[in-house]
């Protein structure tokens, strides 16, 4: 998925593989630092600095730095690597165009309202897959049984506790298959909000997507999902509608506030 650089000898198949793998863990789980990288695939601090200068040179990935609060000592900034946008469409499957021309002519041809029903026919497959993992583990499990279901899908998911004051927990989506069609079409995104809330048995907030230019998909999950509350409390989400228990329209859940969230590092980056 990586393209080789110049100068590196085709016969160096382990060397685009594990560069490959280099660029995949920056876009599961970054913004990261090159000594945690290193850790992981088990390389040299110099090795490591060589595949990043590579992916750096091709527009894989970006530097940036880190935030004041966490910076230690008196020497220079510590250095982050995070997934570019050519990066990441490296990894992006293929029929997009296909795929975005096919549900314009349905919003032309039926309405806005049938690209909601179709994105909500599309999620329904999953939400039934899940429902049985995610609701037969114990309640303070289930949104990382939700993480681990997703990135059996490729979603590279991962659930960590939230930031924000109230307690809960945010599922994170490093990677999403389908962001080039939901930047135009979020009633995608809105389908798969309102199904994390059923299956969860909580309201939920997505708070970042990638499609609409985040580093990752970052959703809210109530606290009292984890408290095993969240059955009753849920109401209407956890209902039951058109598309294997769809509700009749989107929910407010998939709307985001543009100032909610500014950074991939805020949004709940996972660490290595």
């Amino acid at each position: 998925m990586v393209t080789r650089p110049s100068g590196v000898p085709s016969a160096a198949g382990t060397e685009r593989d594990t560069r490959a793998r280099v660029a995949r863990l920056i876009l599961e789980h970054g913004p990261v630092t090159a000594s945690a990288l290193g850790e992981r695939v088990g390389l040299t601090p110099a090795a490591i600095r060589r595949h990043l200068d590579a992916l750096l040179s091709e527009g894989m990935i970006e530097v940036r730095r880190a935030r004041p609060q966490t910076r230690r000592g008196r020497g220079r900034p510590a250095k982050w690597f995070a997934i570019t946008e050519a990066g990441r469409s490296a990894f992006v499957h293929a029929y997009d165009d296909l795929a975005t021309s096919a549900l314009r002519f349905l919003a032309e041809t039926a309405g806005a309202h049938a690209v909601a029903e179709f994105a909500r026919r599309q999620v329904a497959d999953l939400e039934r897959r899940y429902r049985p993992v995610v609701q037969g583990a114990p309640p303070h499990q289930r949104v990382r049984t939700l993480a681990e279901a997703l990135s059996g899908d490729g979603y590279a998911a991962a659930a960590a506790k939230a930031p924000q004051p109230g307690g809960g927990e945010q599922l994170c989506q490093h990677h999403c298959p389908v962001a080039h069609v939901a930047a135009e079409f979020p009633q995608l995104c809105e389908a798969e909000t309102e199904a994390f809330s059923r299956l969860l048995g909580t309201p939920v907030q997505r708070l970042a997507t990638i499609a609409h230019g985040d580093g990752i998909c970052t959703t809210h999950v109530s606290s009292r999902s984890l408290r095993g509350e969240g059955a009753d409390a849920a109401g209407g989400a956890a209902g039951t509608g058109p598309a294997g228990g769809a509700p009749d329209g989107p929910g407010d859940a998939g709307e985001t506030p543009a100032s909610t969230l500014t950074s991939d590092e805020e949004s709940g980056r996972t660490p290595l």
